[in-house]
């Protein structure tokens, strides 16, 4: 099966080699035909704490790599 790749800004970069990740994603609703906005926050390993608030990044699944966070970063985007 194919691992997932998210595409999201960073909201959070306190914690030591991990960063907030808010990814929003578009769809439309079954039964009220309207377009709902949703987003999810993912927490994922920075290894070199190079990321900071407001960048957008793309990650990428992974195994677990503590309790919270099975995302790697992939790279940024532009």
């Amino acid at each position: 099966m194919p691992k997932k790749i998210l595409k999201g800004v960073v909201v959070s970069d306190k914690p030591n080699k991990t960063i907030t990740v808010m990814v929003e994603r578009k769809y439309s609703h079954p039964l009220l035909k309207k377009v709902v906005k949703v987003r999810k926050k993912y927490n994922a390993h920075d290894e070199n704490n190079k990321f900071k608030i407001g960048d957008k990044v793309s990650i990428i699944e992974s195994k677990p790599i503590s309790k919270n966070k099975k995302f790697q970063v992939m790279d940024g985007l532009k």
